[in-house]
């Protein structure tokens, strides 16, 4: 039987990350005696992706005495502390290996927070290979990531396979870009581009995985 293959993005896919980080940008300035206005500015900061130097300019801004490299290793530490992933999801992660596909994610940002995330939450364990774009400096919607995520769980992105994923450029368009079907969590929004949209849309990430599900049964093929 052939497995397929399909991608997750992690953040704001499979984890809430955007509500992580308000909690944490909330605990960071009470812990380091700094005004509640600054919560905002912090946020702004992180809000896309965090990195080593995220944490030097912080530093230096607020004039903190921790070094750098222990502010970031504190922020891995405490992001994976507030970090979840919703039950159903992770069942749903089990579901689609037992049925046969291949699971894996394919994540932008640096190594130390996106597996320090995948192991706080369980997702780790559950799935057949991960790729974070720190690792080969190739990030989405470039096409070797996909390609390095898909080598990841132990096929070829000339298989076919899914991506799924909340962002319509890295995700979406990236996805397309290398030859996978595409389903976009759209977390109540409406489609943001004039590009063609993905193959499905649905609201959180379980309802992609039902999907998967549902597409397994009439879809798999058997090889000789």
């Amino acid at each position: 039987m052939r497995r397929l293959l399909v991608l997750f993005d992690l953040d704001n896919t499979l984890v809430d990350r955007q509500g992580t980080l308000t909690d944490w940008a909330a605990e960071f300035t009470t812990r380091h005696g700094l005004e509640d206005k600054e919560q905002a500015y912090i946020l702004s900061l992180v809000a896309d992706r965090a990195y080593p130097s995220t944490f030097d300019a912080i530093r230096t801004r607020y004039r903190l005495r921790m070094p750098t490299a222990e502010l970031w290793r504190a922020y891995c530490t405490d992001i994976a502390a507030l970090v979840s992933c919703p039950t159903d999801v992770l069942d749903g992660l089990d579901e689609l290996r037992a049925a046969g596909w291949r699971v894996g994610v394919a994540t932008n940002g640096a190594v130390d927070i996106q597996r320090a995330k995948l192991r706080a939450t369980g997702i780790a364990e559950r799935v057949d290979g991960v790729f974070v774009s720190e690792e080969a400096d190739v990030r989405k919607p470039q096409a070797r990531h996909f390609a390095l995520a898909a080598a990841r769980c132990g096929t070829e992105l000339g298989e076919g396979g899914w991506m799924v994923g909340d962002n319509p450029v890295n995700d979406i368009g990236g996805g397309r870009s290398a030859g996978l079907r595409t389903i976009w969590i759209a977390n109540e929004r409406s489609w943001p581009l004039d590009n063609p949209g993905p193959d499905h849309t649905v609201p959180r990430a379980r309802a992609a995985i039902d999907l998967l599900l549902l597409h397994s049964v009439g879809n798999t093929r058997t090889t000789t």
